[in-house]
């Protein structure tokens, strides 16, 4: 039986020829990077580190949400995390809209109202950025030893700058 998922898997198999594994699932580099989820994004190889070396957290925007939270507590806990870059990027869809254009947007696609959804539309980056690292920073489950940062990651040149 065929399905729309058997080119991915075939690729999952030729991947898993090479594949060394082994990994023990703590961050080798001690980094935890919250990011988008846009794939022009390639978080391990814009910062020069391979898998087993940090924790991914990839949502629209990259936000630090509420379930991102957990994530870093857990990481910074469990895992050997002893840094958090909050990457947020340029020509991002959530910074480029209102709230009331994305869900008329997803409305008109899916033919259902989804004025009731929250979507966290970004209004000014750097602004949010700095929200995200406070929110990192002031967490009381998270160590003043656990160092943050927000950055905006340029997809057209491939430089991060920080946000101060």
């Amino acid at each position: 039986m065929t399905t729309a998922f058997d080119d991915l898997l075939e690729a999952n198999r030729h991947y898993a020829q090479t594949h060394e594994g082994g990994f023990d699932g703590i961050a080798q580099a001690g980094v935890l990077m919250v990011t988008c989820m846009d794939s022009r994004i390639e978080p391990l190889a814009m910062i020069g580190l391979k898998p087993g070396d940090a924790k991914i957290l990839r949502n629209p925007g990259g936000r630090v949400t509420d379930q991102v939270l957990v994530a870093i507590v857990l990481g910074v806990s469990m895992l050997k995390v002893d840094r958090v870059l909050v990457v947020e990027h340029t020509r991002c869809a959530m910074a480029s809209s209102t709230e009331a254009d994305v869900k008329a947007r997803i409305g008109d696609k899916s033919g259902t109202d989804a004025s009731w959804m929250t979507i966290g539309v970004i209004e000014d980056q750097e602004s949010t950025v700095r929200a995200d690292v406070n929110r990192v920073h002031s967490h009381p489950l998270v160590p003043d030893s656990v160092e943050v940062a927000g950055f905006i990651y340029d997809v057209d040149s491939g430089l991060m700058t920080p946000v101060d």
